[in-house]
């Protein structure tokens, strides 16, 4: 029996700390926006009927 809680509380404790690293990335990272451009090709504008 010991070997189950020490078990269980081990996955406990890192789905805890895997969920806090989510949610610290979640709400302290803000990502930087830029402009994108992308070409495409007038051949892709050709409707195959």
């Amino acid at each position: 029996m010991p070997f189950l809680i020490r078990f269980l509380m081990t996955i406990l404790l890192l789905g805890a700390a895997g969920y806090g690293s989510l949610f610290a990335l979640a709400t302290m990272v803000e990502p930087t926006q830029r402009e994108m451009t992308v070409t495409i090709s007038p051949d892709r504008f050709h409707r195959a009927n």
